[in-house]
């Protein structure tokens, strides 16, 4: 199960990465100063993308989930505001 899912967030990772360094005026706003981003323009259109592909309405709920199932190498935040690690295998 989690190669599928691993395969359903690559495929549209690939397509949003090259279509964002196509069409740079797509890219999200970001301020010149501040804290730096943890996650890339694409990482998160992607992890939007795939929360609604696999349906999940409430946020708290694919946070969990992804935690869980999703094998990336980053610090997820959790609604109330901890972070935890994201489990590898």
């Amino acid at each position: 199960m989690d190669a599928d899912l691993d395969s359903l967030a690559t495929a549209p990772y690939v397509r949003i990465d090259d279509e964002l360094k196509a069409r740079p005026e797509l890219r999200l706003w970001r301020p010149k100063v501040g804290i730096a981003p943890k996650l890339s323009d694409a990482e998160l259109m992607t992890m939007a993308v795939v929360q609604v592909l696999l349906g999940f309405a409430k946020e708290a709920q694919w946070i969990r989930y992804a935690s869980k199932h999703l094998r990336f190498r980053r610090r997820v935040h959790t609604p109330r505001g901890r972070t935890g690690p994201v489990h590898t295998r």
